[in-house]
């Protein structure tokens, strides 16, 4: 459905390959700076780019967790891992399949929105950030992680000659296919024209440096990223920047009992655990397949 290109991690095993023990340490400095920025309890939550569902201990204080993703493949691992509800039934897990450009939801669903290493895949992130911010209920909160392009080693590599792209340019950088670093008041200026209100942000992975994390233990570089984290609200040097932004209280919330949109037009359409969805706009037909809602491939 998309006229973009997208990064795809179907039949990948990004799980087992990319977060092997080798990055313990990103792992907990990621989860250290989401603790600190999520809102612990609330009703609806989407990771956007969820994948397997890495982070979905983090969200337990919400009634229902939503983990989208591109890839069949990833929401599978996801679905086999931890089943339709948590511990007591709570959270209700939903698993959407669906293209981060046409999010399948009514405007102002969602009480909290993440989205961890993710935006850094998207050739258009404008697009992408103002979905995020058409489906935030009224006073949302989004919790964002970008690639940052003015981090210390690009600065250095830059001024050594070493690297053509400037990181002291806002625009983003696509410094391999389809990965994007992006300057931090880049993001800024997206979110305040969104008008999202940038509340906290975080520094994270400050000692991504190989021979560092052989040397450390696991632990003391997590405790030492923590205690650098808050830093962020001064400087932004690190390889990953959190950020998070408020919806405003006086937008437009969801209408009781609206749930999905139809991707292709916008059309509201109806809720879970409602099997099909026929769009009575554009006449697309939108199926659960076993657990997974497709909203990226029209049956």
């Amino acid at each position: 459905m998309t006229e973009r290109p997208i990064c795809s991690y179907e039949g990948s095993a990004y799980s087992t390959e990319f977060w092997t023990p080798e990055r313990a340490y990103e792992d907990g400095a990621e989860r250290v700076a989401l603790r600190r920025l999520l809102p612990p309890t609330g009703g609806v939550l989407m990771e956007v780019g969820a994948g397997h569902g890495r982070l979905v201990d983090l969200y337990q204080g919400y009634d229902t967790v939503v983990l989208m993703d591109y890839a069949s493949t990833q929401l599978q691992q996801a679905v086999a891992r931890l089943g339709e509800a948590g511990p007591g039934g709570k959270p209700q897990y939903l698993y959407v399949m669906a293209d981060f450009y046409r999010f399948p939801f009514v405007p102002g669903l969602f009480d909290t929105l993440t989205m961890i290493r993710t935006l850094h895949h998207a050739v258009d992130a404008a697009t992408v950030l103002a979905g995020v911010a058409e489906i935030l209920a009224p006073g949302g909160a989004f919790v964002l992680e970008f690639a940052n392009k003015h981090n210390l080693k690009a600065l250095a590599r830059y001024l050594l000659r070493r690297q053509k792209w400037s990181p002291f340019a806002l625009e983003p950088v696509e410094f391999v296919d389809l990965n994007f670093d992006f300057h931090p008041r880049w993001i800024w200026q997206q979110l305040e024209a969104l008008a999202l209100q940038r509340e906290t942000v975080r520094t994270v992975s400050h000692f991504r440096i190989g021979w560092l994390k052989r040397l450390m233990p696991v632990s003391w570089l997590v405790k030492l990223d923590a205690l650098a984290q808050p830093t962020g609200a001064w400087w932004q040097w690190s390889p990953s920047v959190f950020a998070r932004s408020r919806a405003s209280t006086q937008k437009p919330g969801a209408q009781p009992g609206t749930f999905f949109a139809c991707p292709a037009c916008g059309e509201p359409l109806g809720a879970p655990p409602q099997a099909a969805f026929t769009c009575p706009q554009c006449s697309k037909v939108w199926q659960r397949e076993g657990a997974i809602y497709n909203f990226r491939d029209p049956a």
